[in-house]
């Protein structure tokens, strides 16, 4: 969550509170803003930011209101944190911008994607949910042979990838089962079979029955 401030409207990442702090080291994306109204919430409606910056921003005069509109600005982290082989510095900061500039102080209320803390002890918090924990260790082998001199090994560094997004793959089944199937970006486009002109089985599967 953040709190908007009057007549501000441009925030960075690293100004969002994360609510659910365990094992979270910083913001990565905003997938979704609303804010607190009344006894509920107002959805904000996300916009692509060349669309944003021609219709929102392009405007000397413009009136202040309740957020309406809103667009990822800046690509990146929530902005503070360790840097691998640098120590804890700045990194690359992501930021969004909101429409109308807010005339009150409003509190957004922002779906996001997180980054985990990095595991130094044992007892460390695993922000990583199961089943996307047993994807880990085939990434990290993918990693440790990127750097291998020879093709033969190189060759199992793209097998431990493919590994990889099966078991990614795996998780985000069983994590979105069909009712709620295509609320995540990491899903297959659902109409992919029709496009390339594939039968499909009952249910909305890939085989024919």
């Amino acid at each position: 969550m953040v709190s908007t401030n009057i007549g501000q409207r441009n925030y960075r990442f690293s100004d969002l509170q994360i609510q659910d702090i365990n094992g979270i080291a910083g913001v990565i994306h905003v997938r979704r803003i609303m804010y607190f109204a009344a006894q509920g919430m107002k959805w904000i409606e996300p916009r692509a930011w060349p669309w944003f910056d021609f219709y929102k921003l392009n405007n000397p005069v413009p009136v202040p209101g309740a957020p309406a509109t809103w667009s990822q600005y800046g690509q990146g982290s929530a902005g503070l944190g360790p840097i691998t082989g640098e120590g804890t510095g700045q990194i690359s900061s992501g930021s969004f911008y909101i429409d109308p500039i807010p005339d009150a102080v409003y509190t957004l209320h922002c779906d996001c994607v997180c980054y985990p803390t990095t595991l130094a002890i044992d007892t460390d918090f695993e922000a990583i949910p199961y089943l996307w924990t047993d994807a880990v260790p085939f990434y990290a082998a993918y990693y440790a042979l990127l750097s291998s001199q020879t093709s033969a090994r190189m060759a199992d560094g793209e097998r431990y990838l493919q590994y990889y997004q099966m078991y990614v793959q795996r998780a985000r089944d069983a994590a979105t089962p069909d009712v709620v199937r295509y609320n995540y970006e990491q899903v297959p486009d659902p109409t992919a079979l029709n496009q390339m002109g594939l039968p499909q089985g009952r249910g909305g599967g890939g085989a024919a029955q």
